[in-house]
């Protein structure tokens, strides 16, 4: 199991402390950290900026919402930091869900994962820098079919350091997790609980063995955000959480669409996801909040004195993932590295 360090999407700001903190994960032997974003802060630009502060960490990206950028767009990014980072960029992308998609992108949301295997071959093809890019799809079209008609196909001016920068693709359902296994290098889980580890492994498996899969099981990264919060109050620790799957469940996405939603709900919450969504989604976030039980919490996050955190790590380590993505101030990250990694 390796160590990640997700800094997450900001809020209102830089979140405090991060540089910091990015300095004590490198000099504590973790493998990567993690930018992402949502409707504000955008995941390249705080990644090179924190990323030029180390030499050894690797850098990702969890997630570049797709529909932020158009597929040359990303790939120009993520060629443009594995040079400068010497070669230790990650991308990992995902679909977003329609409210963000469609609300603040301005882009169509439907049909999202043909979407994706058509993003994720044209960077492909950028990244091999054989041939002037030119592709004809249902969603894409390079050169564009519909402009002045004086589009050329082109072939990118930098020589990309690595031909094969990682992509890693976030998913939640089933279809989209299989699709993960087949087009990517590595799975990108939100809510994980090693109560869903079959599920995802049969997922997975039938992604593994489509003729066209690049990896097998052995050789593929599954890199998750595993909250880590260390308390002898296990309702303490509990409250923590609280308000992310409270806003997760309930309110990030629609009543009618929230994948986030489904992910939990499938662990058997059907009728406690059902409550938070109603709550949240009529302005009761506290009462929402309120509504998330501990046993929830405890599914989907490590939480609770250090000896019963340790009891609980052999089956989050035995499950299908290769890397926790945590987060935390300086000061606790040495502690969460001497649970993880010894």
């Amino acid at each position: 199991m390796k160590l990640g360090l997700a800094t997450g999407y900001w809020s209102s700001g830089p979140p405090p402390g991060i540089q910091e903190s990015i300095a004590e994960a490198e000099r504590l032997g973790f493998d990567s950290i993690w930018t992402a974003e949502a409707y504000g802060s955008d995941a390249f630009t705080p990644l090179a900026w924190w990323g030029s502060q180390t030499t050894r960490i690797k850098l990702g990206t969890a997630i570049a919402q797709m529909s932020a950028r158009t597929p040359a767009a990303t790939a120009m990014a993520a060629m443009t930091l594995d040079h400068l980072s010497g070669g230790r960029f990650n991308l990992g992308i995902g679909a977003s869900g329609p409210q963000v998609v469609e609300g603040w992108y301005g882009q169509p949301y439907p049909r999202p994962l043909e979407r994706t295997r058509e993003y994720i071959h044209i960077m492909r093809t950028i990244f091999a820098r054989e041939e002037p890019v030119s592709f004809e799809g249902k969603h894409y079209q390079m050169p564009h079919r519909n402009g002045l008609g004086l589009g050329k196909a082109l072939k990118s001016t930098v020589h990309p350091l690595r031909s094969d920068i990682p992509i890693y693709l976030a998913a939640e359902g089933p279809k989209n997790v299989a699709l993960a296994a087949e087009i990517a290098d590595g799975w990108l889980p939100m809510f994980f609980s090693p109560r869903a580890d079959q599920f995802y492994r049969d997922a997975l498996a039938e992604g593994f063995a489509r003729p066209d899969a690049r990896h097998k099981p052995e050789d593929f990264e599954v890199a998750s955000m595993i909250p880590i919060i260390p308390s002898d109050d296990i309702e303490a620790a509990a409250d923590f959480y609280r308000p992310t799957l409270a806003l997760y469940v309930g309110g990030m996405g629609a009543r009618s669409a929230n994948f986030h939603y489904d992910a939990v709900a499938r662990l058997g919450y059907e009728g406690e996801c059902a409550r938070i969504q109603e709550l949240y989604l009529e302005g009761k976030k506290r009462e929402a909040m309120a509504a998330v039980p501990t046993k929830m919490v405890q599914d989907l996050a490590l939480i609770g004195p250090l000896a019963k955190i340790k009891e609980e790590l052999p089956t989050w380590k035995k499950s299908v993932l290769t890397q926790m993505l945590v987060f935390g101030p300086p000061q606790m990250l040495n502690t969460l590295a001497e649970l993880v990694l010894t």
